[in-house]
């Protein structure tokens, strides 16, 4: 019989159709509107498997209330849930999002659609992370026609705005009972590294308010713009003595490599400035946004206390009218590198891989860390981008169609193929 590994490199042609289906839906958040859609192709696949399937649907009301600055976005909140008991000792839950973020700026090719070129495949989500789906469809796919049955009972997540947060869909999974199992393998990140910690994400805003006027006697008015100058030098102050910091856990190769930083560290970000109506008129509010990356050794707390403490120094020394909040968007996330399943992990990707994989921790953040702390469960992610490669976020995403081929026979040999 032919051995699953070669089979599986004959099936890369149905894997790389498998993600064009995937990618031809458009899924982007915002607005996320066609999460159904792409639900119901993969269940399809996923019943023709003999998997029990469940499409869940998160409660508009609860998304909005675990959600609050999300309450515009369109669409039903739409997620999978599929089991396979296989009578094995041990459960291996494998999860994904399906969300992608949008298409924005110059792509060489069309997003939506997947393209062939120089032995990379191209198209948004190819990496993040739709690609994992793919590739975890042609495994099963193969297993079942080689009668090669996995050594773990298998639940399968498969969620949504993933890219928006802070209640995901695997969250909601998490609270609902549906992630019980042994083993945790998240599909999302890349393949330079195995994935066992990232930091935390805190949104935060200021709102510094002015007193509008004619603009040609502006000194009878108060410009939020101007009063928002003395609050951005303080975030800026703070933001450099944040930097300095460093974790304890291991940076990605790549941004080791690209940066010379070794360990996780936290980063503060401006990244949204909102004021004014029109040139002629004394802006009257201005609204900063961005969001403060904090490593797994700091607390949510504590990150709060220090940004709340230098906006009310600002606020005191220079008399500014200043509202600020802070929203814990996903916590860090730590797994001992020492657990057994994380070390079957690292040697059946170093096998499939033909290197050394290290441990290392993501600098953004991932819904996982939420499901762990419900959980409990062993977690890391191992997926099938490049870090500094598959610009994901960004135009042109892509990945090598061999990497592609190296991901099926991970996720084959790691279920026990």
């Amino acid at each position: 019989m032919m051995e699953l590994s070669d089979y599986l490199e004959s099936r890369t042609g149905e894997a790389i159709k498998t993600l064009d289906e995937l990618v031809r839906i458009p899924t982007q958040v915002p607005p996320g509107e066609n999460y159904g859609k792409i639900m119901d192709f993969v269940a399809g696949k996923l019943r023709d498997l003999d998997f029990e399937v469940e499409i869940i649907h998160m409660p508009r009301d609860l998304f909005e209330k675990k959600n609050p600055r999300l309450s515009h976005l369109q669409g039903e909140r739409v997620n999978l849930s599929a089991k396979k008991n296989l009578q094995a000792e041990k459960t291996l839950l494998i999860n994904t999002h399906l969300d992608v973020v949008p298409a924005s700026g110059n792509w060489s090719v069309q997003p939506f659609e997947v393209t062939r070129k120089d032995g990379h495949i191209f198209g948004r989500g190819v990496a993040d992370s739709k690609g994992g789906v793919a590739a975890l469809l042609t495994v099963l796919s193969a297993m079942r026609e080689l009668n090669i049955k996995p050594k773990y009972n298998l639940n399968i997540a498969l969620t949504t705005d993933e890219e928006m947060g802070p209640y995901s869909g695997l969250c909601y999974l998490a609270d609902l009972g549906k992630l019980k199992a042994d083993y945790f393998l998240s599909m999302d990140g890349d393949s330079d590294d195995i994935t066992i910690a990232s930091n935390g994400n805190v949104d935060w805003q200021v709102d510094v308010s002015g007193k509008s006027y004619h603009s040609g006697s502006s000194f009878l008015g108060v410009n939020a713009i101007e009063k928002s100058v003395p609050v951005m030098s303080e975030l800026l102050e703070l933001k450099a003595k944040i930097e300095k910091r460093r974790s304890k856990v291991p940076a990605s190769v790549a941004i080791s490599k690209k940066t010379g930083i070794k360990t996780l560290m936290p980063v503060l970000n401006i990244t949204v400035i909102n004021a004014g109506v029109k040139q002629n008129i004394v802006p009257d509010r201005c609204t900063m946004k961005g969001d403060r990356r904090y490593i797994p050794e700091e607390k949510f707390e504590d990150v709060c206390r220090e940004m709340n403490d230098a906006v009310a120094r600002v606020k005191e020394k220079h008399d500014i009218n200043l509202k600020m909040s802070c929203d814990d968007i996903y916590a860090p996330m730590l797994t001992d590198m020492n657990h057994p399943w994380i070390l079957e992990v690292k040697r059946v990707a170093e096998e499939v891989a033909g290197r050394e994989v290290r441990f290392a921790g993501a600098q953004g953040s991932l819904d996982v860390a939420y499901a762990v702390r419900v959980t409990g469960l062993p977690a890391c992610c191992f997926g099938l981008g490049r870090r500094t490669e598959s610009n994901a976020h960004a135009e042109d995403e892509n990945i090598w169609i061999e990497d592609l081929v190296m991901y099926t026979k991970f996720l084959a040999r790691l279920m026990g193929g």
